[in-house]
């Protein structure tokens, strides 16, 4: 293998949450080959989030519906002599192949393998997020296993790890970073006058209440509420509230419940692109957030986030390497089972309280007894 390319190419994924978390393994592979130019290619609807992004000389988009060969002959034009595969897809694996680039690294998996130079092999901690059945979940919620008896988190397992783990088989350095973004003064400035919030003077708290994948990984509406009607009135904040075109409807349920003639609030729900939302996130002393996209964009900003988790594994896919982080969870039994709806009565959320969401919302943004 060329142990200093020139051209290197990074095939980036597809989600936007998965896609920060690829940040910290981008980060070494920058380290690894200072000199080198490195491009990423992504998906269209992900190109804005990689703006200034350290890591990376050349962002290389390519938009829903654009065919294989015809990717593949943009990659060719550029001659890249290296393609580094973070997804495991067939076809992120076949494109750099009919590509011509030379060395093709990429996780080892059946019907991609032979488009690769290097297939490496999955680590040893690496988990898979298998749902849970219903029987399995009945079972586990009749003999639930007492907290003293649960196995360790194993930070080891993290998602971050598996992007790393193939940067250090070009010779990075596998040790985890936070995940990292960057957005600059002057975008923070522009959507503060596009959205009118220029006049605000107390601090600016964020609200996330959707979540893509389903409504199992959703705190409750009323608890948001709750939680930020008590943070309101006892920090006088602004509550920003955000989502993509797919939470209109609960975001304005949440903002007419927090609505008063006298307070700050502002439902930017569907008006935001990728890019002013990473400057609106910018702006707020602390977010609370379900586990999705903009809760990972939030963190690698260096925001603050009160995270509920439910249904999925913080373990696994949480901001765990971020300094400013508040988990909250549950002791339910039948969490995480990474289904999308909640087949039993949805203990992993619904027991979270309203005061330790408050609890947390003080603590990580430095807010308590404002």
């Amino acid at each position: 293998m060329n142990e200093s390319p020139q051209r290197i190419l990074v095939r980036g994924v597809n989600w936007l949450g998965d896609a920060v978390m690829t940040t910290p393994a981008l980060l070494r592979l920058r380290e690894k080959f200072p000199a080198a130019h490195i491009a990423l290619l992504t998906p269209a609807k992900l190109a804005d989030l990689w703006q200034n992004h350290p890591a990376l000389d050349e962002v290389i988009a390519f938009p829903t519906g654009e065919g294989l060969l015809a990717v593949a002959a943009k990659l060719r034009a550029a001659k890249f002599d290296l393609a580094l595969v973070l997804p495991n897809s067939p076809r992120s694996a076949l494109e750099v192949f009919l590509a011509r680039i030379p060395q093709r690294l990429g996780h080892a998996r059946p019907w991609r393998n032979w488009f690769l130079t290097t297939a490496v092999p999955l680590r040893a901690e690496a988990v898979t997020m298998r749902k849970r059945t219903l029987t399995e979940i009945q079972r586990l919620i009749a003999s639930p296993t007492p907290n003293s008896q649960l196995p360790t988190p194993n930070r080891a397992a993290h998602q971050i790890h598996e992007y790393l783990h193939l940067a250090a088989a070009l010779g990075a350095e596998a040790a985890p970073l936070a995940p990292q973004l960057a957005v600059t003064p002057e975008e923070v400035a522009a959507v503060k006058q596009k959205f009118g919030l220029q006049k605000i003077s107390g601090p600016v708290f964020g609200l996330n209440p959707g979540a893509e994948y389903g409504p199992a990984k959703r705190l409750p509406a009323e608890k948001f509420i709750a939680a930020a009607r008590e943070i309101q009135q006892r920090t006088g904040c602004a509550w920003l509230i955000f989502g993509g075109k797919g939470d209109v409807e609960l975001a304005g349920q949440i903002d007419s419940a927090l609505r008063t003639p006298h307070s700050a609030l502002k439902n930017l729900a569907g008006q935001t692109t990728l890019r002013e939302l990473m400057a609106l996130l910018k702006l707020c002393r602390v977010v609370l957030t379900n586990d999705t996209g903009p809760m990972h964009v939030a963190a690698a900003l260096g925001v603050p986030v009160v995270v509920p988790f439910g249904s999925t594994s913080p373990e696994l896919t949480g901001p765990v390497f971020s300094a400013n982080a508040k988990i909250l969870q549950t002791d339910a039994a039948c969490a995480p089972c990474f289904l999308r709806e909640c087949p039993v009565d949805f203990r992993c959320m619904t027991g979270i309280s309203v005061d330790a969401v408050v609890k947390a919302i003080l603590e990580v943004g430095g807010a308590a007894g404002k």
